[in-house]
């Protein structure tokens, strides 16, 4: 074979695309989602708003979110992730840029429960971009890749917003942060297409590559909800993945106020120490799918290695954040939460590319009904903890006790799953 034949037998990445649209999409979600914990001591001082009320303020998005997540993810399976993707971006950047204009605590509240409304679907329909656009031995680099995009922009959002505030105010500052989304919404629906295949740019190799994967791309209303509502996989996932981000929406909710009243750390020290948790928790990303390819190979098991990251993860997320409040130093007690979201993280890709196989063609709406349930354990952590912070008298200690205990709830949820076996074969 000449040389211009052995390169055009080999594969274009034309599909790398669509991890570049879902590392950007991601980004933009982090920033708009991570940006009212920082500006959470200034929005409760100007609408003087109590713990109390700021935790319904959090929990207001996730409840939004939580509720819309099976629509949002069914909608990707039936017309198409192209459509739903530029609907729910546009819409979630219009009320970012509100959260800006909220003159109440009523305002705040509806404001963020219509953009908790709009972002829902998102990652569910990111799934179902790469379950369609990629072949299966890539999906898990794909979200390893997408999930350490989000956390790191997460991580550097407190001293951007902190910048932003300082120049524009906190109001100003959503508008702007707003406007991001809909340019990402444009690029992405001139581009995309649902069905990899009426991509011209790909060649013959790509499409014999991804024939499979495209099969999965036609519209369909025929979920079997009965059959969703009876497995065990299905509810396993929920569990596991409720654990997950119970814990985690500490970082990007209450973290903030933590450092300022209970470690009495100055606002720019804050910002700085606000980006440990998510950086470390970008880092848990690739060393899972590092791992989970070690331990594949050496067990010629996907199953046994996406639990035994599980159990790693949530083991390590429940040990370090009990370790946390055993120092006085604020930098440890930050390492330490660093550590706990690494943990989490390396739950992540595995729980992600679970329900991307489990679900197969239905992947949109697993994932969607997955990513809802985890959600619900989202909206009740921030608001738990507002109420224990008030029950307490300020005892923070007290809600990294109930975090670590619901850490450790996840490990039972992954002994009982099967990571790997689509639905429509049980």
């Amino acid at each position: 074979m000449s040389p211009s034949q052995t390169i055009a037998a080999r594969p274009t990445r034309v599909r790398y695309w669509v991890i570049v649209f879902a590392v950007t999409l991601a980004a933009v979600t982090y920033i708009d989602r991570v940006a009212i914990s920082f500006a959470a001591p200034s929005i409760r001082r100007e609408l003087g708003l109590t713990a109390v009320q700021m935790g319904w303020a959090f929990a207001a998005f996730n409840w939004a979110y939580a509720m819309f997540e099976i629509p949002g993810g069914y909608l990707g399976d039936w017309i198409g992730p192209r459509k739903v993707l530029m609907r729910i971006v546009l819409w979630w950047s219009a009320f970012t840029a509100a959260t800006g204009w909220a003159w109440s605590f009523p305002a705040l509240l509806g404001t963020r429960f219509l953009f908790g409304a709009g972002e829902a679907g998102c990652f569910p329909n990111v799934a179902k971009v790469f379950t369609t656009w990629l072949p299966a031995r890539e999906r898990v680099r794909a979200q390893g890749i997408m999930w350490l995009s989000a956390r790191w922009a997460g991580a550097f959002t407190p001293p951007l917003v902190a910048l932003v505030m300082g120049l524009v105010g906190w109001r100003h500052a959503f508008e702007i942060f707003g406007c991001l989304g809909v340019v990402w919404a444009v690029a992405f629906f001139l581009w995309f297409r649902d069905d990899p295949m009426q991509n011209p740019k790909l060649n013959d190799a790509e499409r014999e590559l991804l024939r499979g994967s495209s099969q999965m791309a036609a519209g369909h209303g025929d979920v079997p909800w009965g059959r969703l509502a009876r497995s065990r996989q299905v509810w396993m996932l929920c569990g596991q993945f409720f654990c997950l981000n119970y814990g985690w929406w500490f970082y990007v909710t209450w973290l903030p106020t933590y450092l300022r009243e209970a470690r009495h750390v100055a606002i720019v020290s804050a910002a700085l120490l606000s980006m440990l948790p998510l950086f470390c928790g970008g880092l848990g990303n690739p060393v899972c799918v590092l791992l989970t390819r070690v331990v594949t190979r050496r067990t010629g098991s996907v199953a046994k290695a996406r639990r035994l990251m599980a159990y790693l993860g949530f083991a390590g997320a429940s040990t370090f954040v009990l370790v946390s409040t055993m120092f006085r130093d604020p930098l440890l007690a930050m390492l330490a939460i660093g550590m706990a979201s690494f943990s989490n993280d390396l739950v992540m890709p595995g729980a992600w590319t679970a329900a991307m196989d489990v679900g197969g063609k239905y992947a949109g709406t697993v994932s969607g009904t997955m990513n809802m349930v985890g959600n619900v354990g989202g909206a009740l952590a921030p608001l738990a903890i507002g109420y224990m912070l008030v029950w307490s008298h300020g005892n923070w200690n007290l809600t990294f006790y109930v975090s670590a205990a619901v850490y450790a709830m996840g490990i039972l949820f992954w002994a009982f799953l099967d990571p790997v076996t689509p639905i429509d074969r049980c």
